[in-house]
């Protein structure tokens, strides 16, 4: 004899507080990226999705929300896309039209790209990976969506740096070289500082789908730091990047200010209202501890602070 199971999850919790995100994360799909041209490329992303959940409910019924949200997912992951966050908004907006008692949908989501290259010097082929950051709120006034990468690069201390310029030149004067010649060396010759791993993240959230280069991001942020870093590199590529990072010193601020200078240029035509959101960590060589700098604004105030 069957009999109907209760619907606890749609009961008046003993503690009537609404929670703003109720959900599941660790959701893993393939997600396939259109280029025109060529093949696409295929991404094994995480997501989190969430809800709101108003104070008059208990639960958002998880397993019955965990099936709407893998068919969500589904539907939205089945055609390739060309834009990754729009794999998002899409996923937001499905899901905000399948609940009755929410109001704002998240989706968010990770994943690993591999980007081919050649090495600076050796030209020899290799690859390297960047994290690539998206997600979209959607709720009855629209969608917001945001993308984004994190990346991996080299920086040097100016600091550090400026002591060893000063040992050299000393140390130049010392044994007879005239002043003018010690200057042209210490020019041409960038001298040693500590560095340092460094971790750029760099993101854009706009009204509908910000009209950004997945790629164009990427870039700014691998040249928002003292130097681009490979994973193969011959003896010439060493000395390339090597030099290149000492010749290019950057404080962990410096490398956030690249970043918002870099934005303004290769994206002037954001509107004022995209939210722009820049952070760079570097992993201290002679500290134990790290360097971290950030900064979110919207494309107004970076545009105003650039200006002044």
């Amino acid at each position: 004899m069957s009999h109907q199971l209760p619907d606890v999850q749609a009961t008046r919790p003993d503690v009537t507080v609404g929670l703003s995100q109720v959900g599941v994360t660790g959701v893993e799909k393939l997600v396939k990226i259109a280029r025109n041209g060529k093949r696409p490329l295929v991404l094994m992303a995480e997501f989190e999705v969430f809800v709101d959940l108003p104070s008059g409910r208990k639960g958002i019924d998880m397993s019955r929300n965990m099936q709407v949200i893998d068919e969500v997912l589904e539907e939205a992951v089945s055609e390739p896309a060309y834009r990754v966050e729009d794999v998002c908004g899409d996923a937001a907006e499905r899901l905000l039209a399948k609940h009755d008692y929410t109001s704002t949908a998240e989706v968010h989501m990770e994943a690993e790209l591999i980007l081919k290259e050649d090495t600076p010097e050796s030209g020899l082929a290799t690859q390297s990976s960047v994290d690539i950051i998206a997600s979209a709120t959607a709720t009855e006034e629209g969608t917001r969506e945001e993308i984004g990468a994190r990346v991996v690069g080299m920086t040097v201390c100016p600091c550090s740096q400026g002591m060893s310029a000063s040992r050299a030149r000393d140390t130049l004067l010392d044994l007879g070289v005239d002043e003018e010649t010690t200057e042209e060396f210490l020019d041409a010759v960038p001298q040693p500082g500590h560095s340092q791993r460094g971790h750029a993240t760099l993101t854009v959230t706009s009204d509908g789908s910000p009209d950004v280069d997945l790629i164009d991001i990427v870039d700014i942020a691998r040249d928002s730091m003292s130097a681009r870093i490979y994973n193969l590199a011959k003896r010439p590529d060493e000395d390339h990047m090597t030099y290149h990072a000492h010749a290019n010193a950057k404080f962990v601020e410096d490398c956030v200010r690249s970043l918002a200078e870099q934005t303004v240029e290769m994206f002037d035509h954001l509107p004022d209202d995209a939210v722009v959101h820049m952070k760079q960590s570097n992993d201290e060589s002679i500290h134990q501890h790290n360097a971290h700098a950030e900064r979110e604004l919207t494309m107004a105030q970076l545009r105003e602070e650039l200006d002044a």
